[in-house]
């Protein structure tokens, strides 16, 4: 009876730990001096949670030769364009004693909307776990964004940025993996395999620091010009201009842009219009500074104009909104989409020149659209 107690005991702890979830909190982080780890430091430790939710530390990699901590991120073109670089690190050095983990330093409450437009997700613990899936990633992908306490120790520049360690767990190398960064450009991070080289072979390095290119690590105290940029978003004009359905048809065919656009058609009495309709404005800001636009056309009756005009300036709609001015409002399906039925919302992605790319009724897939954008030609990854 003692026995099947404990072993009932034993079932609801590890039942219990298998339940328990990693939870990310991102907080508010006093300014830091953030110095880069000198040559000869040892490696500070740490205890991080990988996408995964399992949690590494030093110790998980003591069997190793050479171990390598690259600080990256999910955001930031460069780093994106080394991923791959990092995965064929990992096979190619497997059987050698040399083990890879990553770091993401970045804290979700210092990145910008406006910063994310080279890519389809941001910097919080969720879009990493997307992101290490969607890759493949075959090393620990940890998080640091709640406090950025580890990262503050190693003092990362940029995103990527490595820190090659001895068996002993001194620093012997820190910088960049290579000096190209396009993924087309055919560059194998040969300045980081010549550094790990160079340790296992017990020699001192040729080269022991590089610099680095890339994103600059956002830092949690570094909110101010967030804030100025959120208070200026919010300051922008919001309109909402009368358009019949050639003008629709104007907008559609785009021909009168050189833009990749998105199109909505909403309504103030439509429930999942009403919903979605930030993801719309977030969308813009992400990718707006570049050959993308985000056009948003009412529904509405036009005698609810202005209902329709408080709810955008409710939502910061500082894009262009149109409110379709005639009584026919199968003259508007007719004009959007043809094979359209008319529920809302409808949204379409066009090309310039009037291929459609993307048209859906309902609500949209959020994460599918925006790396549909990210990964059209007019858009792309990289630089």
């Amino acid at each position: 009876m003692k026995a099947l107690f404990s072993f009932f005991l034993a079932f609801l702890f590890f039942f219990g730990q298998a339940q328990t979830k990693f939870v990310a909190k991102p907080q508010a982080v006093p300014h830091h001096e953030t110095p880069t780890l000198a040559i000869g430091a040892k490696a500070p430790d740490f205890r991080l949670p990988n996408y995964d939710g399992k949690f590494y530390s030093l110790k998980d990699f003591a069997a190793a030769k050479v171990l390598v901590i690259i600080f990256t991120c999910v955001h930031c073109p460069t780093a994106q364009a080394y991923e791959d670089r990092i995965k064929k690190i990992v096979v190619d050095y497997k059987n050698k004693g040399v083990a890879v983990v990553a770091i993401s330093p970045n804290s979700p409450n210092g990145l910008l909307l406006e910063e994310l437009g080279y890519t389809d997700l941001n910097d919080d613990f969720d879009n990493m776990k997307i992101r290490a899936k969607d890759k493949q990633f075959n090393f620990p992908f940890l998080y640091d964004g709640d406090t950025e306490s580890v990262s503050i120790k190693y003092g990362p520049v940029a995103t990527p940025h490595a820190f090659v360690f001895d068996s002993q767990r001194v620093l012997k190398y820190n910088g960049r993996l290579d000096a190209v960064e396009k993924p087309s450009k055919g560059a194998n991070a040969e300045d980081l395999r010549k550094a790990i080289d160079e340790v296992l072979a017990g020699k001192e390095l040729t080269t022991p620091t590089t610099k680095t290119f890339g994103c600059s690590v956002k830092w949690a105290w570094k909110t101010e010009y967030n804030e100025k940029n959120e208070k200026n978003w919010r300051s922008r004009p919001v309109t909402l201009e009368e358009i019949d359905a050639e003008g629709v048809k104007s907008l559609v065919k785009n021909n009168d842009s050189d833009k990749l656009r998105l199109i909505n058609v909403w309504a103030t009495w439509c429930g999942p219009c009403i919903m979605e309709y930030p993801d719309f404005i977030d969308i813009h800001r992400m990718y707006g500074a570049r050959d993308f636009e985000f056009v948003s056309i009412s529904a509405d009756k036009l005698e609810k104009k202005d209902k329709a005009l408080k709810f955008l300036k409710e939502k910061y709609s500082g894009v262009k909104n149109y409110i379709f001015k005639e009584d026919d409002i199968y003259k508007l399906i007719e004009a959007i989409d043809p094979k359209w039925n008319g529920a809302l919302p409808y949204t379409l992605l066009v090309e310039p020149g009037g291929k459609v790319v993307y048209g859906v009724q309902g609500s949209i897939d959020n994460l599918k659209l925006k790396k549909m954008i990210v990964d059209h030609p007019k858009i792309g990854r990289y630089f």
